[in-house]
This record gives structure tokens, C-alpha cells and sequence, in this order.
């Protein structure tokens, strides 16, 4: 039973594609391995082999092991409706919902499923490879933590923490990530990685080095910016504003241009990546109005709060916008959700509770929530005679649709699902244009409605081999990059004993009183757990800091372990060395204790 966990420092660090990374290399190497995401926040899901829903990130790493899709690589999943309120899905099922401060009341049940789950999936794989949730010093959640830290120490997992530099600061990240957390749980946090450089990684080489040198714990790899990746992008953060893709020039003489409302609680917003992946198709996400004046076809894609999205699109002028964009003539598509808002009403007792809504006109259906969610894996043909696979994660169902409405889909059995009025479609299927043929016949008929006769699709896109592009980048991403003799260690053998524990010398300096004066030299936490000095008697003291932190533990690969020194920096210096109670590897001290003041402008 071999596992990892892939913390970050913030959302979208870059966990979920690292930890899919890490599985398709352990997959090519032949190891029996499976995704595992403990607790995940997400209204991107994707409906698994077993029938349930779980974060479509799950799905994405499942697909780089080789396996299926199943409830069990995601056993907690948490939709947010709103700013205060979530969809509880346990093991697939919706189970009701919950707000922020009474979660409390259900993490107890929720945990021993999480470790029920992982139980399951470690006894019957190889490994399971974990990613975590935001970030593990979220402390202000620390005590009911399911995903990062109590998983980790639940189940003895080395924690590995990944950064994005893109957004700068990412030594500061790592570094106060590890910081802020208690000496327990920094005991499994046993090296670093850098996300999404771009440029000359040498030039990182001097704060690499006094990353080590601050912490202890190496960095296991930097990775580079890949423009590559864009597909199955889970956090909301993924779909903020931007064109989607790298666009490839059209086939024919014109382009076809997308706009995708991006909705407050946008779900499954990766239904529009597979247009994005066609050649001459730019895909943009925008909530301004003015951005849908001039494009080809309009697309309102799921969302958690149909109700309240669609109050939100009247308010920002964006539903007058897709009126007109309709009266012109040209395509309008709604999926899920906003398939429903295309619809003349809406009738709401389950999600915003507002009864009967008027819905935007566009298709003469009703639309009535249902309690219990519809979820399942579909197959049908479409626009004419071409197949098409999807699937469906849903509460609101068609209660009534006009005589003789034409459906988008038609299932096996004769049922149609959807609606086509004119320039105006809808569906309530996910997934639908990833199959290759429904896409390019919608694409060929809305480049038509649009009078962009110069479109042409490209007859040999495959959106299949595009996700398995992907998974393949990320695993090579992770074995040109990445120690992976140090990170298969990590996975076999688990944390390294005697990683130090880095303490701010702040709260290391704290009186131990109120009205106490503050000792003029804090000393390093002796007894601490999984310390080789914990034994050694009296811990050394260190300069009092304004900043800076102590370290307490022996740096890992000193040449002697139980060894006891200090490293601190002069009492003038701007920003204190942190204080190592251990051994630091090439210091004139290696050899036994005493003190070494080293000039950390040279490190």
C-alpha cells in the first residue's frame, strides 16, 4: 500500500494535472495505480462508471491510470449554489445541502467514509496517488480538514506541495505554507515542486538552494509552462476571461467566432473545449454584453443556479444581448442550464426556491425541477442521423414542450431530448460535442446560420486523441522534469524520518504568558515529533528575530544525524537565517556541534 498526496499552496497551483501527470508516468512504468481526491469543490463533474458524479478532474487522472471513471477516486463532492451554500454529493449522490458553518455537523460522517474509500482503493491498487484541496494552510479550516493534511496524517501519506509561479511569489508560498502548519503535519511535508515557468529555470537555482537551506526539504523538480494543457481544467479560476485553446487557423477562408457566457456559477464549463478544438474556431468566455455583438454563435453553457444565473444575465444586460444576437438570426445553444434559460419558464422549488421564473422565450419548453438530480452516462443520434455520447447531471427536467418541437437528440428508443427552433438549440446533455461527427454537423449548421459560408470543419479532429495528448504531455512534463528516483522513494517508502520543523520566530518568541516579557533568545521546540534532537537534552537558542524562523530537526542527508548544531545569522543582519537544530550538510559543523555564522547574500 503506497500512496502521495499533491498539496498545493493556493487553487490552481497545478495539483490536479501534476497528480494526473504522476499517474500516467506510474502507469507507463506498469504500476497498478489510482486517482484519489478526498474532498473536492467543483461544479465541473463528470458521471462515472457506477453511476455517480465526481470532479472532472478525477475523471481526467482516472483516464491516465487506465481505469474508468468511479465514485470512489472522489468520494466527497462539494457544489457551491452560492456564496454560502454547497451541494453535499457523497459517493455519486447528491445528499442534500449544506452551508459553511454548519459543515461541522457532517465532516465527522464524512470522514470515515473519505477513509473507508481510501482504504478500499489502497488495498485493492498498487498506489494511489491523492490530490489535496486549495491549500494545506488554510488553517482557519485545519481542524475539520478531510483533503490535504488530516488525510495525510490519517493515512500516513508523504505530502509533496506544488506552487504556480506564474502568479509570482512562489518561494514566499512554499515556504509560509510550510511554516504554517503544526510540527506534526510538517513531518510529512517532504518536498516541493515549481509550477509553470517560463524562461531559463537556472536562474531559480540561488532561491531553490536557499529553499532547502530555509527548510530542509528539497525541491523535487521545475515545470515548465506548457501551452498544451488547456483541456479539462477544473477550478473555476481555469475559465476566467480568456480564449480557450490555441486556435489552428481554419481550414476554409473564414473563422467561426464563439462567445461563451462565463456565469457566476458556471458547471461544466469544458463543454466549450471541444468547439475550441476545432481549426478556425475561436472560443472566448465573457460576461460583457458587448463581446456577443459581433460573434457567430452564442453559447450558455451548465450551471449550478439556473434561477440565479439567469437574474444575473438580465441585470448585467447580457440577456438582451442574447436576445438580439438570436433576432438576428444567428445561433443561439443552450446546455443544461442554459438550456433551461432558453426556455419560456421555469418553475423552481429545489435550487433558488423562487417558484415560477420567466425563462428568456427562445424555446417554447417549460422546465420543472425535480428533487432527485438526474444523472447518467447517454447515447443517441443528432442532426440527422450522427451519434452522439454525453451524459447528463441535472435537476430540472422538460415538463412541457410544444407540439411538434424538433429535438436536438433522439435516444434509441424514440425519446427525443433537447430542442431546435429555428436558429436556437438546446440540450441537456454534457459531453455531447466531444463526439467528433455531432460536433462538426452542429459547427457546419451554425457557420451556416451565421452566413459564414467560407467555414469549413476539419474532417479528421479528434477530440479523443486530443485528451490523450494531453494526459501524454503531462506525464512527460513529470519525467523530464521532476526527480522521479527521489518521488518514487517518496511513494514507496513514505516521508523521510527527522525532517526538520520550521517554527516563525515570532510565534517561537512569544511570551508564555500574558504580560510575560519576551525571552531575548527563543529556543528551538525540543521533543518534537519525529526529530532526532528530540532526546538530546536542552534545545539551542537562537538570536531574537523580528522575521525569519527556527528550525528544529536535523536537515535530511547531513552526514550525521544526531549531531547537534546551530545555524544563525548575526543580530544586524535585515533578515535573520533560520535556525537548524541538526546538521547542515557542508558546513564546517558537520562534524559536531558548535555554531557556523554564514553571510546569507553568498547563499
Amino acid at each position: 500500500m503506497s500512496g502521495l498526496l499533491v498539496a498545493g499552496t493556493t487553487s490552481d497551483a497545478g495539483k490536479s494535472m501534476l497528480t494526473a501527470g504522476i499517474c500516467r508516468w506510474l502507469r507507463r512504468r506498469g504500476v497498478d495505480v489510482a486517482p484519489f481526491k478526498a474532498q473536492n469543490m467543483s461544479n465541473n463533474s463528470a458521471i462515472a462508471v457506477d453511476g455517480g458524479e465526481i470532479g472532472r478532474a478525477q475523471a481526467l487522472q482516472a483516464y491516465a491510470c487506465g481505469l474508468e471513471p468511479s465514485v470512489r477516486f472522489n468520494p466527497v463532492l462539494l457544489k457551491p449554489g452560492s456564496d454560502r451554500q454547497s451541494q453535499v454529493v457523497v459517493l455519486g449522490q447528491a445528499t442534500g445541502y449544506i452551508g459553511a458553518r454548519n459543515y461541522h455537523e457532517i465532516k465527522d460522517r464524512l470522514r470515515g467514509t473519505v477513509l473507508e474509500t481510501l482504504r478500499e482503493l489502497r488495498a485493492k491498487h498498487e498506489v494511489v496517488i491523492c490530490e489535496g484541496a486549495g491549500s494545506p494552510a488554510e488553517i482557519n479550516l485545519r481542524a475539520g480538514d478531510l483533503a490535504n493534511m488530516g488525510l495525510a496524517r490519517a493515512a500516513d501519506l508523504p505530502v509533496i506541495v506544488v506552487g504556480d509561479i506564474d502568479r509570482g511569489g512562489v518561494f514566499a508560498a512554499l515556504y509560509g505554507t510550510l511554516a504554517l502548519l503544526d510540527a506534526e503535519d510538517q513531518a510529512l511535508i517532504s518536498g516541493f515542486v515549481i509550477n509553470k515557468f517560463r524562461g531559463d529555470s537556472g536562474l531559480l537555482r540561488p532561491g531553490v538552494d536557499s529553499l532547502t537551506e530555509l527548510t530542509g526539504r528539497p525541491t523535487l523538480g521545475v515545470v515548465p509552462w506548457s501551452t498544451e494543457l488547456w483541456l479539462d481544467g477544473e477550478d473555476s479560476l481555469a475559465y476566467d476571461g480568456r480564449v480557450l485553446g490555441r486556435p489552428a487557423p481554419p481550414r476554409g477562408g473564414q473563422w467561426l467566432r464563439v462567445a461563451v457566457v462565463r456565469l457566476p456559477r458556471v458547471s461544466n464549463a469544458t463543454d466549450a473545449e471541444a468547439f475550441a478544438a476545432e481549426p478556425g474556431v475561436q472560443v472566448r468566455l465573457t460576461v460583457e454584453p458587448a463581446d456577443l455583438a459581433d460573434v457567430d454563435l452564442v453559447v450558455l453553457p451548465g450551471t449550478k443556479s439556473t434561477v440565479d444565473d439567469l437574474h444575473w444575465l438580465r441585470e448585467r444586460g447580457l440577456a438582451d444581448a442574447v436576445l438580439a444576437h438570436a433576432a438576428s438570426g444567428r445561433p443561439v445553444l443552450g446546455i443544461c442550464g442554459g438550456f433551461q434559460m432558453l426556455s419560456e419558464r421555469i418553475f423552481d422549488d429545489v435550487e433558488s426556491r423562487r417558484g415560477a421564473v420567466p425563462g428568456l422565450g427562445l424555446l417554447p419548453v417549460e422546465v420543472t425541477f425535480a428533487d432527485r438530480k438526474t444523472l447518467g452516462r447517454v447515447t443517441g443520434t443528432g442532426l440527422g442521423s450522427q451519434p452522439v455520447r454525453g451524459y447528463e447531471i441535472h435537476h430540472g427536467v422538460v415538463s412541457r414542450a410544444a407540439e411538434g418541437l424538433t429535438p436536438l437528440i433522439r435516444l434509441a428508443d424514440g425519446t427525443g431530448e433537447g430542442a431546435v427552433s429555428g436558429n436556437v438549440f438546446g440540450t441537456h446533455w454534457h459531453g455531447a460535442f466531444e463526439t467528433d461527427e455531432f460536433r462538426r454537423a452542429f459547427l457546419t449548421e451554425a457557420a451556416r446560420l451565421a452566413g459564414r459560408h467560407g467555414f469549413q470543419v476539419a474532417p479528421d479532429t479528434s477530440f479523443a486523441a486530443l485528451r490523450e495528448r494531453t494526459v501524454d504531455v503531462l506525464g512527460d512534463l513529470v519525467e523530464e522534469h521532476l526527480d522521479t528516483t527521489a518521488l518514487w522513494r517518496l511513494i514507496e517508502g513514505g516521508a523521510p524520518s527527522g525532517l526538520p520543523t520550521v517554527v516563525p520566530a515570532l510565534r517561537a518568541s512569544a511570551p508564555s504568558a500574558p504580560g510575560a516579557e519576551p525571552t531575548s533568545a527563543p529556543a528551538v521546540p525540543a521533543g518534537v515529533a519525529g526529530t532526532p534532537g528530540g532526546a538530546a537534552g536542552p534545545a539551542p537558542s537562537a538570536p531574537r528575530a523580528e522575521s525569519g524562523a527556527v528550525l528544529s530537526g536535523s536537515v535530511p542527508g547531513s552526514p550525521d544525524d544526531g549531531a547537534e548544531s546551530v545555524l544563525s545569522a548575526p543580530h544586524d543582519e535585515p533578515v535573520p537565517a533560520p535556525v537548524v537544530a541538526g546538521d547542515l550538510p557542508g558546513s564546517p559543523g558537520d562534524a559536531g556541534g558548535g555554531s557556523v555564522t554564514v553571510d546569507r547574500g553568498v547563499s
